[in-house]
């Protein structure tokens, strides 16, 4: 059983409850937000322009649910852009009071097989506030891997923060990267000898 799929309007209601009982659980995680956020009609709003960067192509809005069926957090694939860049950043929560049941991660798994096998992506893109552990733990098992940190990346509960980057290849291009034929190919050329 899938644990994402595409956000709906539907959503709004169960989305805006999600976001007043978790409000302090993501404050320090998420950048300040307006009182109209956390409303239906704030979450109606969110919900349609994510639904109109879908439609372009640069975003897939999903929702992640429990084994119900019930929406308890949210994960995006944002940025999306083609051309010889293929890739996209990812971002995700999950309710308290689901946190640390393998939703996250098996979120997470699913949203990369999509980049990568229905969407065609070549790169996915992950970022974490340093101290973020269990997060990074989830990207970990996911196979993303750290590539470096960038300073003051962005304005999180109310102030500039350094965030840790992580990302992750298509197995294609990750076997591409392995294969013996290719390591050839890089391979110094020897100087010609002069006779």
């Amino acid at each position: 059983m899938n644990v994402t799929r595409l956000i709906t309007s539907g959503d709004a209601p169960a989305l805006a409850e999600l976001f007043r009982l978790n409000r302090e659980f993501l404050a320090p995680w998420e950048p300040v937000r307006s009182e109209e956020y956390f409303t239906v009609d704030g979450q109606h709003a969110v919900i349609q322009a994510d639904l109109g960067q879908h439609e372009q192509g640069s975003k897939l809005p999903h929702v992640i649910l429990d084994d119900s069926g019930q929406v308890i957090g949210r994960i995006t694939l944002s940025g999306i852009v083609r051309g010889p860049f293929q890739s996209c950043a990812m971002g995700y929560w999950v309710s308290a009071s689901h946190n640390g049941r393998g939703f996250a991660t098996r979120a997470v798994r699913e949203i990369v097989r999509v980049a990568f096998e229905e969407l065609g992506l070549h790169r996915v893109q992950a970022e974490t506030l340093l101290h973020n552990v269990r997060s990074q733990r989830v990207l970990e098992r996911n196979g993303f891997v750290q590539f470096g940190v960038a300073p003051e990346y962005l304005n999180i509960a109310g102030r500039w923060q350094d965030h840790a980057v992580y990302q992750v290849l298509s197995p294609t291009a990750a076997e591409r990267n392995r294969s013996p034929r290719n390591a050839e190919t890089r391979a110094p050329q020897p100087a010609p000898q002069g006779t």
